[in-house]
């Protein structure tokens, strides 16, 4: 299946329900806390990893990052960022002015930015833990791009998908994705019914039976 459909697919789902998918097939992806750090919309893509550490003396002149943004040639990137000590920016105002122009979808980091207002002006999304003042510079460097990192709990490799909403931030293994979609599509669709039946006046005891959950995964749904 070509790869747009399947973004598009995916975009059409929320986070919630991905990460009701990954558990029902025994899947790792949802992330606790990784949340907006401003009001911004969705993001689903591919990952473009990056693992940060600390700055040695002498290593690296290059602002971590932005090799990678230099890099990017696609209109389906998602930056996914992590090992920055805690409270240490990796993210700013800059950057996201030049990841939206090589046409990032957006950054999700596990950790911090910094210059929020400045992402949000320019209506780049970013997810992450939160907020800080302190910047990377000679804080940070950048130890790896485009390789496995541990990102919240989970292992998030290149080109595996990513969806982002109010309710966090889930991955999708890129060779599991289209059976993770299917059963996305089929669990939206049982628990739309779900919410017209407690509407309609059905008990909500019987509408939240495990039975009812059990149906969805043996394609009732």
């Amino acid at each position: 299946m070509a790869e747009r459909s399947l973004l598009d697919r995916l975009g059409t789902l929320d986070t919630n329900t991905v990460s009701d998918a990954l558990d029902f097939l025994g899947l790792p992806g949802a992330t606790f806390g990784i949340r907006p750090l401003w009001n911004c919309p969705k993001i689903v893509g591919r990952a473009s990893t990056i693992k940060l550490g600390t700055k040695a003396d002498g290593q690296q002149k290059a602002h971590i990052i932005t090799p990678v943004i230099a890099g990017i040639d696609t209109d389906d990137r998602v930056l996914v960022i992590t090992g920055a000590p805690e409270g240490i920016s990796c993210w700013g105002d800059i950057i996201a002015n030049a990841a939206q122009f090589k046409r990032v979808r957006g950054t999700v980091i596990d950790g911090v930015s910094r210059d929020i207002e400045g992402s949000e002006s320019i209506g780049y999304p970013v997810y992450g833990r939160g907020i800080t003042m302190i910047s990377a510079r000679n804080r940070l460097a950048q130890l790896s791009a485009g390789e496995p990192i541990h990102f919240s709990g989970v292992v998030v490799r290149q080109d595996d998908f990513v969806i982002a909403d109010r309710c966090g931030t889930a991955f999708v293994p890129q060779d599991r994705v289209e059976e993770v979609i299917e059963l996305g599509e089929r669990i939206a669709r049982r628990q739309d019914a779900m919410v017209q039946a407690v509407r309609a006046g059905r008990p909500v005891a019987d509408v939240m039976h495990d039975k009812e959950f059990d149906a969805i995964k043996e394609k009732q749904a």
